[in-house]
């Protein structure tokens, strides 16, 4: 019964998908959605940006391990990203008529700067296709007998068939009957094994001292531990091109503002359900205290529901990473078509370049596919992602916008420099984290390139 369910569900989800491609006429409408998005679907997109395998598998496996300083990137830090671009970003970005945000670096400040940033976007985005590959593989290990790595190669392969039909619109229609069904799957189920874990006081009382601890210790490695977990992707998310897109595709300024912070409120508040969820279940699953922590929410829902709730569960969770996953793989095929074919040929028509990217989506999925067999953790790839375009692209894109003397020298050192920095310390080792490193070595010389050579032009 469940089996069947889920690929009705699938195969519904992907219908929907079909229904919404018939909207897809260029590719501001395969990129942007048009930007005819109304407030209710525009703020289920924001939300749905990563809630996916690594909120709901990922970091609940932290959260039962090392407590609630465990969570601070996922969903503290990817909570606080929304709500920086809707107070900083998304009505600068709205009034910009570019169809990426390398565009903006071109605008701002030369080809080079275009080029070299969309270069170092597109693996950003590897190690979090990466990750949601191996969040289906494991839900489908879970509930049927196809191995791990099978899993990746289907998986992989519905997500390719999904966003090359789709494109922005199938994904914004889905992330919004997707938001509703997975917040009714999470309360019931928390609520389920809430009341068997004796009920939230209960459960809360049982947990360790210093388990809800929100600050860390007054060490100085405490401290910049704390610090790296907050900007991994509280920061290094704001310059990713899935972000651009949902924000550029609401259907006015306003309306994506106002996306973005109730994409963010919601992933606080429906954040912690999973978290309770995990916590709860160590209670009553007391034999589950060394199985895989991934593996927990999925393995309790099959345990301790009702067929029906099992069927909104995993139909939830599979379709909403589904979502996640064809948006990350839509922003590096939208960047590659745009900025790295594009510009070299001019003469390439609307519809030639519809095609390039939806071919460019095929060629993300396939090296993703290799990382997921390399790395099966999912809070681990994410943070990667997120750390790669922290410490090349933040800075160059913030400052390009508030700082008027930031030049084209200092970014395209501050991006070659500070994922160099970062590089050199994942490597070597280091007792804080390279992160941090590389952040900092961005800033410095952003700032200092941008003062010993400055443009001659500001060109916005």
């Amino acid at each position: 019964m469940l089996l069947f369910f889920i690929g009705l569900y699938l195969l519904t989800t992907i219908a929907i998908g079909w229904w919404a491609s018939r909207r897809v006429k260029n590719t501001q409408d395969f990129v942007m959605a048009g930007r005819q998005l109304p407030l209710f679907i525009a703020g289920s997109a924001m939300f749905a940006t990563w809630f996916g395998s690594e909120t709901i598998m990922g970091a609940p496996s932290r959260f039962v391990e090392d407590g609630l300083l465990g969570v601070m990137e996922d969903p503290f830090g990817a909570a606080l990203c929304l709500i920086l671009i809707g107070a900083f970003y998304a009505r600068r970005f709205y009034r910009m008529n570019i169809l990426t945000f390398v565009d903006f670096f071109r605008i701002r400040y030369s080809r080079a700067t275009e080029l070299t940033s969309a270069i170092l976007i597109i693996p950003s985005y590897f190690g979090w296709i990466a990750a949601q590959l191996v969040a289906m593989a494991v839900v489908l290990a879970t509930i049927t007998p196809v191995p791990f790595y099978w899993g990746i190669m289907l998986c992989a392969f519905v997500v390719v068939f999904y966003t090359y039909i789709g494109g922005m619109w199938a994904i914004s229609i889905s992330d919004f009957m997707q938001t509703i069904i997975i917040i009714i799957g999470l309360v019931t189920l928390a609520f389920s094994i809430g009341k068997a874990a004796g009920g939230i006081g209960k459960v809360v009382a049982a947990a360790p001292a210093g388990f809800f601890r929100f600050f860390p210790q007054g060490d100085f490695n405490s401290v910049a531990h704390y610090i790296a977990a907050w900007i991994t992707i509280g920061l290094g998310s704001i310059p990713q091109q899935d972000v651009f897109q949902r924000v550029m595709s609401a259907k006015d300024a306003k309306t994506s503002v106002r996306a973005s912070y109730i994409g963010g409120l919601m992933y606080l508040s429906i954040g912690f359900i999973p978290l309770f969820i995990a916590l709860a279940g160590r209670m009553v699953y007391s034999e589950m205290q060394h199985a895989d922590a991934q593996m927990m929410v999925p393995a309790m829902v099959l345990r301790h529901s009702s067929a029906w709730t099992q069927v909104l569960f995993f139909g939830a969770l599979l379709s909403a990473i589904l979502s996640t996953t064809s948006a990350a793989m839509l922003a590096p095929a939208t960047i590659i078509g745009e900025n790295l074919v594009r510009p070299y040929f001019k003469s390439i028509s609307d519809k030639g370049l519809l095609h390039i990217m939806r071919l460019s989506v095929v060629g993300v999925a396939a090296v993703s596919a290799v990382m997921a067999s390399m790395s099966g953790n999912i809070y681990e790839l994410v943070g990667q992602s997120s750390a790669f375009s922290l410490v090349s692209l933040f800075f160059p894109l913030t400052l390009g916008m508030y700082w008027k003397r930031a030049s084209t020298v200092g970014a395209l050192a501050s991006m070659i420099i500070g994922l160099g920095v970062w590089l050199f310390f994942e490597i070597a080792g280091s007792s804080l984290p390279s992160l941090l490193y590389g952040t900092v070595a961005g800033l410095v010389v952003m700032v200092a390139g941008s003062l010993i050579w400055p443009d001659k032009v500001r060109k916005i």
